[in-house]
């Protein structure tokens, strides 16, 4: 197995709409995987942009191609803004998520948006990107992808944990790498909150100053994909027919729904942890800034939860997404069936180059 150093540009757009996680990292096989994060930024979205990526669950057609074709010009443009200020020179490929539209395995579909193509006529670097579309025509969920980055990068730790837009989680079991979805989280919190005129609740202050509605509670807690077998992922369309019609109908202050959805998630989580103290779970993603919630997932497993440093908790999808796109460019595996419960182990990803 040979050697190798590459610098790579990670791209990542989550569900919870934050905005464009951009990575430029430094990645070594000798023979274990190492990296360093050389330079890191998010690009906020602009009101319109958000609107229109929110809104493109309901297009069709003609408008969600343009969406997709627009959006790749997009990235392109804000990855080379991002490779001009940092004087990036040396870039061996750009590996890109792109924005998740649907994502519902069941019946065989999954839609990422941010047209490849155009980034690499823009950038003038090679591009993978479509991640998930090869693991669901395998027989796959298309997630969760960032196990194996868990595997390769983080392996120290029992359990890696995301608070995203949904709550994911890897761990070894079996000598096999398993993950799955547990749930949403600030998908749904970003939501409410919004009617409040903010962008999210700070630190969980205002959950914390509400009061847990028990039935609404143990509605969601009862929900049946919580008790389904993995493997298993989540999308938004099960946000909109499922989590907002059964909230919505409690008619809540903000502040409670917030409160009994923090507790939802937080049980969730913890059912799914080790009650063992010698365990130690690696918790990334922009919900870890949710203090109150890490506080009541703290609270309901002996788990011990270790918060990373800024970089990490920003930027580690970005970072794992890099480094999928480097297992593509070298022909590995990137999907495992055991994560996703695709038919194979796997090399996904679709590489634009001119």
């Amino acid at each position: 197995m040979k050697n190798y150093t590459k610098h790579v540009i990670g791209v990542m757009s989550g569900t919870s709409l934050d905005g464009i996680d951009i990575a430029y990292v430094k990645i070594n096989k000798t023979p274990n995987y190492t990296f360093e994060i050389l330079n890191a930024t998010t690009v906020a979205y602009t009101k319109q942009w958000k609107s229109a990526l929110k809104e493109g669950f309901h297009l069709l057609g003609e408008e969600l191609t343009k969406l997709d074709a627009d959006y790749g010009v997009f990235l392109g443009e804000t990855i080379q803004n991002f490779i001009k200020e940092n004087n990036i020179t040396n870039v061996d490929f750009i590996s890109s998520h792109g924005h998740t539209i649907y994502h519902n395995p069941a019946k065989n579909y999954t839609l990422q948006i941010g047209n490849g193509p155009n980034i690499t006529s823009i950038t003038g670097i090679k591009t993978v990107c479509d991640f998930r579309s090869q693991d669901i025509a395998l027989g796959g969920q298309g997630a969760p992808l960032v196990p194996v980055g868990d595997m390769l990068l983080f392996s120290e730790y029992d359990y890696c944990l995301n608070l995203g837009g949904f709550s994911n989680i890897s761990m070894n079991e079996n000598n096999q790498r398993i993950a799955y979805d547990i749930c949403p989280v600030n998908i749904v919190l970003n939501h409410y909150v919004s009617s409040l005129n903010l962008e999210y609740d700070d630190k969980g202050a205002i959950a914390e100053s509400g009061t847990v509605d028990l039935t609404l509670l143990n509605e969601l807690n009862s929900l049946p994909f919580y008790n389904l077998a993995k493997p298993k992922s989540l999308g938004y369309e099960f946000i909109v027919e499922t989590i907002f019609p059964i909230i919505d109908k409690y008619n809540l202050d903000i502040k409670d729904i917030l409160r009994t959805f923090v507790e939802h998630v937080a049980m969730q989580i913890a059912k799914k942890t080790n009650s063992d103290t010698t365990k130690k779970m690696l918790v990334a993603g922009g919900g870890v800034y949710n203090t109150f919630l890490i506080d009541r997932l703290q609270y309901y497993t002996k788990t011990k939860l270790i918060i990373p440093s800024d970089t990490i908790i920003n930027y580690k999808e970005a970072l794992v997404f890099a480094l999928l796109g480097d297992l593509k460019d070298e022909g590995k595996n990137n999907c495992l069936k055991s994560v996703t419960g695709a038919s194979k182990d796997h090399s996904s990803g679709v590489v634009y180059e001119f």
